[in-house]
């Protein structure tokens, strides 16, 4: 089975062009299947389950949403492993810019949208720069001159990933997109995996569920912004 990992942050258009890639993969005559991870709700399950696609939905709740990713993608692709699926995709929360849902060995794709802003690729962290390919989306709501500026903004983030451009509602580019999920590697087990890069710091007091304001309730991982003088 091939697992291929897709993130991007919320809106960008995830949920669309996967939809249309499964669709693909489904004519072809092969067995797709997908697990979304959200924080709170999410119907997109809804989406693959009307293509009669199997799903599995993983709500973290307070939890940083790539912390449950990586504590339960071996159960997932067991699942997939076990319903003798062809491709599994697992579609992160992207909630955080600094979230790192790749997985070494593991297909990667990053899904982000024209609408973010030139500058936006920048601070974006290891979802977009340790991603084996970007897709861009919305393009045909800016200018050719926009789409250009933001491609080479994405292309100075991440110098080695394949860039392409893909229509979530038309489908337009996601035929290209497909083929390479075919040359991805299969995957039969995580156990001794390593994540390509690792993830977001969190352990502190907030994390625990302290809700007071104050220096005696900071504790844990802690870091304090350096004020300079006006």
């Amino acid at each position: 089975m091939k697992l291929i990992t897709i993130s991007g942050p919320p809106s960008s258009g995830k949920t669309s062009v996967l939809v249309n890639v499964l669709k693909a993969l489904k004519a072809a005559g092969k067995r797709p299947g997908a697990v979304k991870y959200d924080c709170l709700t999410t119907d997109d399950h809804k989406v693959f389950q009307a293509l009669d696609i199997p799903v599995q939905v993983g709500l973290s709740g307070n939890l940083c949403p790539d912390h449950y990713f990586v504590s339960n993608i071996e159960d997932c692709l067991d699942w997939g492993l076990a319903n003798q699926l062809d491709f599994l995709v697992s579609e992160s929360a992207g909630l955080c810019n600094r979230c790192s849902p790749h997985i070494r060995n593991v297909l990667a794709v990053c899904i982000i949208d024209n609408l973010m802003g030139v500058t936006t690729p920048k601070k974006i962290g290891p979802m977009l720069k340790f991603a084996d390919i970007v897709v861009i989306t919305k393009g045909d709501i800016v200018s050719q001159a926009e789409r250009e500026v933001f491609a080479f903004q994405v292309r100075q983030a991440n110098t080695k990933a394949k860039i392409m451009h893909v229509n979530g509602i038309t489908g337009q580019g996601a035929s290209e997109l497909t083929s390479l999920f075919y040359d991805a590697p299969e995957t039969v087990s995580l156990d001794g995996g390593k994540l390509r890069f690792s993830m977001p710091a969190a352990l502190c007091s907030y994390c625990l569920g302290e809700t007071k304001i104050g220096m005696e309730y900071q504790l844990g991982n802690v870091k304090k912004i350096k004020l300079v003088a006006p």
